[in-house]
C-alpha cells in the first residue's frame, strides 16, 4: 500500500536508493552513488516522500520536490515490474497536476515507464554531475 514516509525508516529507504541506482545506472561508476549517499540521506527528508510498504517491508518510494519535480522513483530490485512504481506514480498524479523529472537517456526502461504514464520528453541536456545525457520529461493533467 502507498503511504506517507515514516522518517524512522530512512535507512531502509536509503538501501533501496543505493541498490536501485547502481543497478539501473550501470553506465555510471558505482562509486558515484556511494559518494553521494550521505548527501542524499541528509536531503531526502526535505522532500515529499511516498512509500510502497506491505507487512514485510518498504518495497519502493518516490520523492517530490517543489510540488512537481520527481527527484526519484525507486523500487527494490526484486520487486520491479510488479506494479509498485505505477502505484507510486499514480498517487503523485492524484496530488499534483504537473509532474516533471530528469531521466538518463541510457535508462531506456525508465523512459518507457514514464511515457506509459503520460510523460513527454521536452528537452535533452547533459547532467552536470555525471556528464551523461538526460531527458527532461513532463506530464500535465489534461
Amino acid at each position: 500500500m502507498v503511504k506517507s514516509f515514516d522518517l524512522s525508516k530512512l535507512d531502509e529507504v536509503m538501501k533501496i536508493w543505493l541498490e536501485s541506482n547502481i543497478t539501473a545506472h550501470s553506465f555510471i561508476p558505482e562509486q558515484f552513488w556511494e559518494d553521494n549517499f550521505d548527501t542524499v540521506k541528509e536531503l531526502l527528508p526535505q522532500a515529499e516522500i511516498w512509500v510502497y510498504e506491505d507487512k514485510e517491508a518498504i518495497k519502493g518510494f518516490i520523492g517530490i520536490l517543489n510540488q512537481s519535480y520527481i527527484a526519484g522513483l525507486f523500487v527494490s530490485n526484486q520487486y520491479q515490474s510488479k506494479g509498485i512504481g505505477s502505484k507510486l506514480i499514480e498517487k503523485c498524479k492524484q496530488l499534483h497536476p504537473v509532474l516533471c523529472l530528469d531521466v538518463y537517456v541510457k535508462n531506456q526502461k525508465a523512459i518507457r515507464f514514464y511515457k506509459r504514464h503520460g510523460f513527454k520528453i521536452e528537452q535533452e541536456k547533459e547532467n552536470s554531475l555525471t556528464g551523461e545525457k538526460e531527458y527532461f520529461m513532463r506530464r500535465s493533467k489534461a
